[in-house]
């Protein structure tokens, strides 16, 4: 069977880690795919550094690059792999771009989402896995982790707040397709819980 299956939070939520830890379990019992954006082939690894690494740009610009990647990633390696009948989970799809281009930077959910859906072409995941914190915990374990920083984590608290508004709103306007865990407790905990959400969707 195939299924596409994204996780989403804000800076800090812990997705990365999360998605690593359900993947292996999955493994077991299902052929699948971890993969990321911006990112997951060669050229999205690219645009990438651009746009994560690089100095600042217009918001627009920004918004381009991230759906340019996101159309590589889709083509070259999760189309591919959903044909083959595998599970593909992704850490981040079109869901950031609405919160943070399009809501935190103010562009709007809408025009974001209409140069998305060029980009992605009809393809929404099938579940998307939204881990739940505030922007000050995240801020706070980005510091405690003493991980790189890239040019999105650097931005004040009050961007991270409206990145969060902007996910709520998503979520709301299409909840059947979200599963919210709170991402505040401990890491196994998170785990758990989104490894039994999952395999409940599959089966």
């Amino acid at each position: 069977m195939s299924a596409f299956i994204t996780f989403e939070g804000p800076e800090g939520s812990g997705k990365t880690t999360v998605l690593q830890r359900v993947s292996e379990k999955l493994a077991q019992d299902y052929q699948l795919i971890a993969t990321r954006e911006p990112g997951g082939v060669p050229t999205g690894e690219e645009i990438r550094k651009v746009v994560l690494e690089g100095a600042n740009m217009d918001i627009r610009t920004e918004a381009m690059l991230f759906a340019a990647s996101r159309r590589e990633h889709l083509v070259e390696k999760v189309v591919p792999a959903l044909k083959d009948d595998k599970i593909v989970l992704c850490d981040r799809y079109i869901d950031s771009s609405l919160a943070y281009q399009g809501y935190a930077r103010g562009i709007g959910i809408e025009e974001v989402k209409q140069l998305n859906d060029f980009a992605i072409n009809g393809l929404y995941p099938d579940l998307t896995v939204y881990l739940d914190i505030t922007a000050e915990v995240g801020r706070d374990r980005i510091l405690k982790n003493q991980r790189d920083q890239n040019r999105l984590d650097k931005e004040d608290i009050a961007f991270h707040e409206k990145v969060i508004e902007g996910y709520r709103q998503i979520i709301q306007e299409t909840p059947e397709r979200f599963a919210v865990v709170d991402a505040t407790r401990h890491i196994d905990d998170v785990v758990n819980e989104t490894y039994e959400i999952i395999l409940k969707f599959l089966k």
